[in-house]
């Protein structure tokens, strides 16, 4: 067990995360999940969790672990061509994670969401949270144009399947 681990969640507060994430950086946020989606057809996902439960932290649950349970909760998985993406901010461990819907297999490797993950990471790092979770979206955003370009039947645009407000968890 990691007692460390332990008091850095348990200490973890939901009123830090409404500092760190403001009602202004969650606008903002979903301004540019906006944006990037009219370029693609793809769908993304934006969650922030304060910390973890005492009883996920003694069953050594990581933040890998508990996006995919996100990925799943939030139904991301549930879009029309299995093109959801999940960016899971977990304060507490001071990590990012990416989740990618099956459609992705084969498209993008683990190499270039880790390089998005890192990229939101170092701006943390810096304290600069709006800033960096826009550049993640923004990167994912290019992802996502390359792999799922919008639909280009005129006249119909793809609809957008999952809600582009960041979810504080």
């Amino acid at each position: 067990m990691q007692i460390g681990r332990l008091i850095r969640h348990t200490a973890a507060t939901h009123w830090r995360t409404r500092m760190l994430f403001p009602s202004a950086t969650l606008d903002a946020i979903e301004q540019a999940i906006a944006r990037v989606e009219g370029a693609h057809s793809g769908e993304i996902r934006f969650a922030v969790e304060t910390g973890l439960t005492p009883l996920h932290i003694l069953n050594g649950m990581t933040p890998r672990a508990r996006a995919l349970d996100v990925f799943a909760h939030l139904r991301v998985w549930d879009t029309e061509h299995n093109n959801g993406v999940l960016v899971y901010v977990q304060l507490a461990d001071r990590d990012v994670e990416i989740v990618a819907d099956r459609g992705f297999q084969g498209r993008v490797g683990p190499a270039e969401w880790e390089a998005v993950c890192r990229l939101m990471e170092e701006h943390f790092r810096a304290r600069r949270f709006k800033e960096g979770s826009i550049a993640g979206v923004d990167a994912i955003g290019d992802l996502l144009t390359r792999h799922f370009p919008p639909n280009l039947n005129p006249g119909v645009r793809s609809h957008n399947q999952l809600p582009d407000r960041p979810t504080l968890l």
